[in-house]
């Protein structure tokens, strides 16, 4: 396995991004029409391997808030991607909690308990997520090791309200006055919305506590010298988005 360079963490949210990089970890943030292009650019800079990092929508009904996953293999349309064994395993070992199981990777927000449900009875996924399928993509199409590590932040019983359904700026953050209009129109979201915001609050906690026990280079397992190799110039902590 190649080890000349770092691991980029592919995330669509900007908090996501800054829990993300650290020693060893550069960052793709950026939503899916773009991510292709952003993610093959990094890799020409002489990337290692592609890791999706951060939060997921839950299917499997056992699963809630705060929970990991560390993906066995990423559904992508009828197709599955594999995950790299070793990185996985490793990912586990410092995540001993965390389920082993598939993901699905989906191009737009899954926020309905019908469509978890039907989700997860027909893919057998454990949660979902819009970055997994094309970061397994791109590194299936570069041969480099792949590996995806989410928190649930919505249960496959929770129902996304309205305004946390809206889309994001470009730079990976909330657009707050879409997210005004939205509960002006429709205040009977109010309670839901408080539900995702106490969910979501519980999501980043296990993020932030996780993403400490992995460590420089997100426990990627083929550096031959990680004090050498955390030296590289792509080890340094970037946002490309």
């Amino acid at each position: 396995m190649s080890s000349k360079g770092g691991v980029v963490a592919v995330t669509c949210l900007a908090l996501e991004a800054r829990i993300a990089q650290g020693p060893g970890v550069s960052v793709v943030c950026m939503q899916t029409p773009g991510l292709r292009k952003a993610l093959r650019a990094a890799i020409a800079q002489g990337a290692s391997g592609i890791i999706s990092f951060g939060i997921a929508g839950g299917l499997a009904p056992d699963l809630v808030a705060g929970d990991w996953v560390v993906a066995t293999g990423v559904w992508s349309g009828k197709k599955i991607i594999a995950t790299d064994r070793a990185w996985s395993q490793r990912l586990l070992e410092m995540l001993p909690r965390a389920a082993h199981a598939e993901v699905a990777g989906w191009d737009t927000l899954v926020p309905g308990i019908e469509q978890k449900s039907h989700l997860y009875d027909t893919t057998g996924a454990v949660a979902v997520d819009m970055e997994s399928h094309v970061a397994g993509q791109i590194a299936a199409e570069h041969h480099i090791p792949f590996a995806a590590c989410r928190v649930i932040i919505d249960a496959a019983n929770r129902t996304l309200p309205p305004a946390a359904t809206l889309g994001l700026r470009l730079d990976g953050t909330p657009d707050v006055p879409a997210v005004l209009r939205s509960v002006r129109r429709y205040p009977g979201q109010i309670p839901s919305l408080i539900r995702t915001a106490l969910d979501a609050r519980i999501a980043e906690k296990a993020l932030r506590r996780g993403r400490r026990k992995l460590g420089a280079g997100l426990g990627f397992p083929y550096y031959k010298n990680l004090s050498v190799e955390l030296g590289l110039p792509i080890s340094s902590p970037s946002l490309i988005g």
